[in-house]
Parts: C-alpha cells; sequence; structure tokens
C-alpha cells in the first residue's frame, strides 16, 4: 500500500531530450494534459513532472516491453508494452505507482489509475492475449509534417508481424486515424472516457 506522496524527490534522467519532445508534442493530448493538470497549478512544477513521466516511460518500455529511438537523433520515440508473466506485471505496476507517487502527486496517481482502469475495461474481450500495445509515439513539433512518423513504428510492428502477433493503440486525436489506417490498423467504435471528458478509439493491426 502506498501511503506518502513525495513530489520533490530527485530523478534521474536517461532519455531527457527525448522525454522533452514527446512532452511538447503531447501537450495538447486530453490523456497527458489531464495527468499534468493532476500534478500541481504551478505550471513549471506540472511541466517538469510530465517530462519525468515521459522519461520513465521510455525507461520502462525498455525493462519490460519494446522502445523504439531514432539513432543519433532526438526528434520522437515509440513506446511499447507487451504481455507480461503474473509476477513481472506486478513489479511493472509497483514500480510505475512508486513513480508516480514519488515525482507527481497522490492525487495524479488517482487519475492515473481512473483512466487506465476505464479504458482497461473496454478493452476486454477485444484483445488478444498475446497483443502488443503502442502506448506512446510522438515526434517534436518542430519536426512534424516530415513523414518521421513511420519511422518510428515501422521497426516494431515488422518485429510482431515476424512473430505472428498484432498490436493496438487507442488514440485520443482523430487527426491521427488515416495515419495509422495506412499502417493497416482498424477502427473501434469511438469510447468517451469520463476522467477526461474526451472520446479516445482503440485501433488493432492484424499481422501482416
Amino acid at each position: 500500500m502506498f501511503l506518502n506522496s513525495q513530489p520533490d524527490m530527485p530523478y534521474r534522467f536517461t532519455y531527457r531530450e527525448i522525454a522533452e519532445a514527446l512532452k511538447a508534442a503531447l501537450r495538447d493530448d486530453p490523456f497527458f494534459s489531464t495527468m499534468e493538470r493532476s500534478v500541481s497549478k504551478d505550471i513549471n512544477e506540472a511541466k517538469e513532472a510530465m517530462i519525468r513521466y515521459m522519461d520513465y516511460s521510455m525507461v520502462e518500455a525498455r525493462k519490460y516491453g519494446e522502445l523504439y529511438l531514432p539513432e543519433g537523433k532526438h526528434y520522437g520515440a515509440s513506446v511499447w508494452s507487451k504481455p507480461l508473466d503474473e509476477k513481472l506485471a506486478r513489479q511493472k505496476s509497483i514500480e510505475k505507482k512508486t513513480f508516480i507517487l514519488e515525482h507527481m502527486r497522490e492525487g495524479s496517481l488517482k487519475t492515473y489509475s481512473a483512466i487506465v482502469d476505464f479504458m482497461s475495461e473496454q478493452a476486454n474481450g477485444l484483445l488478444p492475449e498475446n497483443i502488443w500495445y503502442l502506448s506512446i509515439l510522438a515526434i517534436d513539433p518542430v519536426f512534424q509534417g516530415q513523414g518521421l512518423g513511420t519511422g518510428l513504428v515501422e521497426t516494431i510492428i515488422g518485429k510482431a508481424d515476424g512473430m505472428g502477433i498484432p498490436t493496438y493503440l487507442e488514440t485520443y486525436t482523430p487527426e491521427n486515424k488515416t495515419f495509422y489506417k495506412r499502417l493497416g490498423y482498424r477502427e473501434t467504435a469511438p469510447i468517451l472516457e469520463p476522467v477526461t471528458g474526451a472520446e479516445y478509439s482503440i485501433m488493432i493491426r492484424e499481422p501482416a
């Protein structure tokens, strides 16, 4: 059980520059903007907490899932989750909750849990057990519109295809759906998420 929130604990970055790019890219995303507001009314404190969140997400993916970073570049990343056995899944969950409590706020953990629990419930029955999840795909706004998005996901999609594994994502951004459809993802019906107050769609891709 987690009893104390210690948002001012020091944090050692692994991918600071890329984390800043992800934060900038996702500043208007309903999930991430809701998480940011849950941290603090202090804009700078909340922004720094979300940069930490992006960095942690990449470190977590490298440890438990798949992380793709363009070699020698810092404009974006794709962050993937993979199915884990019960022991590892519990370990990953505890580590994530501990991070949020130590580097964000107790209210942030409540917000995160409420959103993730709702979205997980909506996905129940739609997804096979072996499916991989694209949790973050983002490009620094300075580099957007240059056709770089495909390069951030095609390596991991190709790896999943080679193993006969489907992938999926959840997007709150209607403008991104065309891009994902070109990659072979199909959309389910929009779902209204109550904490963010925004609609999102689950998109699924069968292995090629």
